[in-house]
């Protein structure tokens, strides 16, 4: 009959099992377990109950198994760091019943179980303790002490169990087992079980010692290999080449961050055979680190005259560009840190951007590294590849680096406003460190892994439009705006620096080809249509093949001088026109100033009227802003038309406005003013003066606002010949940065008001003219 217990003390065990017949200590920390210790003596009986759940803090019956150990206590110790070790040993096992006292600790109510023996138990039993024996001996250790001297067959199994290292799960299992054959056969085959597992660890652990063996015996012959090529003479081999490496690494006097990494590679290097798939890839690794310029600095030359010398000698123009350079310049001097503003060369192509970031570094004698990154769409081109992928790279930047042989290089970023964004990541985005001097300092490439300070560089970005940066790559740059050329400074920039360079390429001597400034006038008026000079270059390098052409077949020297009148013979006819006069000679039409990414142009609004319902109709592949614009404009000659003139009887014919060069995308407030006049023109019959043209937001109200861009669409009114230009009011500081020769040549009127754009455009002394009866006079058949 099995013992019944009405009150005894339980400890909850988390990732313990103890089993009858052995003895374990356990660390007690929990408040209600501490308390249990604290109340009992050596000598007395507690329930052992396992956890389902390790991480449960306070377990309630449910948290445990329902088969327990009985068990008494031998020792308490108390340690004043993980509360109390008690030496426990196991008697029985026991059916955990109710909780009877939940607090200070736990008491619970229980059943000793009862074991199955079958009548053959003992023969079974000796012979499966015989087997365990057996499977004990082959796995070695000490397993073979674990089995008790007498014969009880559950003792076998309880002892075996304990001493096998099992999970919790089995643990728990064996000892739930109450039918003593099944655990015995249970226990035999967690034993082949650990059996089968001590063989394929022996066998990994002989693989892995043959394996280092060979690697070993490798580095032996390999070291014999070298003794041999130098005793023959054969210099050259792997051995003098990695100490030519280890003699870079030293000179290249690498930060410890970047030595620690270059010595453990090189540790790695020396044991990897000329043949292992590792071996190049560390050597690159390794090669890279060497020739990066860690502590190698350009000599600079801070003479800022002679700086401002080689600016004025290979660009002409540009003060306001050339005087912020300097300025920058003269800062970094006098604070003596590298640390600063970025700067960002902002214009339309062809005015020299990239030539003017040559042109500081042959002025500062720093190397000039350039990068471009028009089209880049991949975030490793800007940080690099990790060495984890076949055929990775170092960055753009640290390549760059590496190219130069010095910190502190010229690098000049081409087109960043032409990043793109794909798949592999945002380039513009890992571009933010290293254009931000606060943290550059700790630029790390994915492909070095060791940071590199970045702040002795001299960064200078170049953009065509900046709307395409984001803001916080913006706030990054200091903008500077290169805008275009004068005609006078296209022609300065064609004699002094074109013509001889284009003369030299064509092998044609000075004597040969004479340019007069009229014809060079011709060219840059009827042939080009830009802001910069880079089709300037290339109809004057037409002209010099032409002129080749001609000397080549005289077969003796021949002496030519280009004026004018001979331009055509040599550059075909003229490919621009201007149309300013015959465009405005009817009401309807005004001339208007835009800005585009390539400077600054003229555009046509053209006005119509038909009759209709009075709606109003826009053509010329506008965008929403110009569309709001024409319909402000209309508004407001509906509002004023007695002061302006226009009959009322106008309205009720419908109004067309439309912008040539259709194809063309057009969007922005700038054109508001010249739409207000096109209308007005329209209306009145009072024609627009072909010699004006003008720009500007205007309000409902009719208030002139200010626009942008106004140097560069200055410049293209000068260069298309318009002789008056109408402004914002609030743009005449603006005129600060126009070239004094542009501004001789124009008459520039500032406008607050709408009225006074009305009275400075329209020709308001000539009669009103119907330019729908003009055209149906214009078009009608001769009788």
């Amino acid at each position: 009959m099995s013992n019944q217990y009405a009150h005894l003390p339980l400890i909850p065990l988390r990732n313990l099992v103890l089993f009858p017949g052995t003895i374990a200590t356990v660390t007690v920390g929990r408040p209600r377990t501490s308390a249990l210790i604290a109340d009992v003596a050596p000598g007395d009986l507690v329930v052992l109950g396992v956890q389902r759940d390790p991480t449960t803090g306070e377990p309630s019956r449910a948290d445990l198994h329902d088969v327990g150990t009985l068990a008494r206590v031998h020792k308490i110790v108390e340690s004043p760091r993980v509360g109390y070790r008690v030496a426990l040993e196991g008697l029985h096992r026991i059916e955990l019943g109710d909780f009877t006292q939940d607090a200070p600790y736990i008491r619970l109510s229980a059943v000793e179980s009862v074991e199955h023996t079958p009548d053959d138990a003992a023969l079974l039993a000796e012979a499966l303790r015989e087997e365990i024996a057996t499977l004990v001996d082959e796995t070695g250790g000490n397993l073979e002490h674990a089995l008790p001297a007498e014969s009880v067959p559950g003792l076998v199994a309880d002892r075996v169990a304990a001493t096998l290292g099992l999970e919790l799960e089995q643990r728990v299992e064996v000892l739930g087992e109450l039918d003593i054959a099944r655990r015995l056969r249970l226990v035999t085959r967690l034993v082949a079980e650990t059996r089968a597992r001590s063989e394929v660890k022996q066998k990994i652990e002989s693989e892995v010692r043959d394996e280092l063996n060979k690697n070993h015996r490798e580095v032996i012959l390999r070291q014999q290999l070298r003794a041999i090529q130098r005793e023959l003479g054969e210099d050259g081999g792997d051995g003098e080449t990695l100490d030519d490496l280890r003699e870079r690494l030293d000179e290249a006097e690498l930060p410890e961050e970047a030595r620690e990494a270059a010595d453990r590679q090189l540790r790695r290097l020396e044991s990897l055979g000329n043949g292992h798939a590792e071996y190049h890839v560390v050597r690159s690794y390794l090669e890279t680190l060497a020739d990066l310029p860690w502590s190698q600095s350009a000599e600079t030359n801070d003479d800022l005259d002679a700086v401002a010398a080689v600016l004025d000698a290979d660009h002409y123009g540009l003060g306001d560009v050339k005087q912020r350079i300097l300025e920058h310049m003269a800062v970094l001097q006098l604070s003596g840190n590298p640390r600063g503003t970025i700067l960002c060369l902002a214009g339309p192509p062809g005015v020299g951007k990239t030539s003017l970031g040559q042109s500081i570094a042959d002025a500062t004698g720093r190397p000039f590294v350039r990068i471009s990154l028009g089209g880049v769409r991949d975030e490793a081109e800007i940080r690099g590849h990790r060495r984890t992928y076949i055929g990775s790279l170092p960055g753009r930047i640290i390549s760059a680096l590496r190219k130069a042989g010095a910190n502190n290089p010229v690098m000049l970023l081409d087109e960043v406003d032409k990043l793109g964004r794909g798949w592999a990541g945002d380039p513009e985005a890992a571009l933010l460190e290293v254009l931000d001097p606060e943290q550059n300092d700790t630029f790390t490439d994915h492909y070095v892994e060791v940071a590199f300070d970045l702040s002795k560089v001299l960064f200078i970005c170049t953009a065509n439009q900046l709307e395409n940066l984001s803001a916080p790559l913006r706030d990054r740059l200091e903008i500077i705006e290169v805008s275009g050329y004068t005609v006078e400074e296209k022609l300065h920039i064609a004699r002094e620096h074109l013509v001889p360079k284009r003369l030299a390429d064509h092998a044609i001597g000075d004597d040969r080809l004479a340019l007069t400034d009229d014809a060079l006038r011709t060219v840059i008026s009827d042939y080009t249509r830009e802001a910069g000079v880079r089709q300037l270059n290339r109809e004057i390098t037409k002209l010099c093949r032409s002129v080749a052409l001609e000397v080549v077949r005289a077969k003796s020297h021949v002496q030519l001088e280009v004026d004018a009148a001979d331009v055509p013979v040599y550059l075909g006819r003229k490919k621009y026109f201007s149309e300013v006069a015959s465009r405005t000679s009817l009401p309807g039409v005004a001339t208007g100033l835009a800005w585009t990414p390539v400077g600054g142009d003229i555009l046509f609004i053209e006005t119509s009227k038909m009759p209709g319902k009075g709606s109003l109709k826009i053509t010329g592949q506008l965008g929403e802003v110009m569309q709001e614009s024409a319909h402000a404009a209309l508004t407001y000659v509906k509002s004023h038309a007695d002061e302006l003139g226009v009959d009322a009887s106008a309205f009720e014919q419908d109004v067309h406005i439309h912008v040539p060069a259709g194809a063309v995308p057009k969007d922005g407030p700038s054109a508001g003013v010249t739409m207000f006049t096109a209308l007005v023109s329209l209306l009145s019959g009072h024609r627009v003066r072909h010699d004006t043209a003008m720009t500007g937001e205007c309000s409902l109200r009719g208030h002139v606002l200010p626009v942008g861009g106004i140097k560069a669409k200055v410049l293209a009114a000068h260069r298309a010949g318009i002789k008056r230009v109408i402004l914002p009011e609030r743009n005449r500081r603006d005129l600060d940065d126009v070239p004094q020769s542009a501004l001789d040549d124009l008459e520039v009127i500032f406008a607050s008001e709408m009225s006074e754009v009305l009275q400075a455009a329209l020709d308001w002394d000539s009669a009103p003219i119907d330019p729908v009866v003009i055209h149906a006079e214009s078009t009608a058949p001769a009788a």
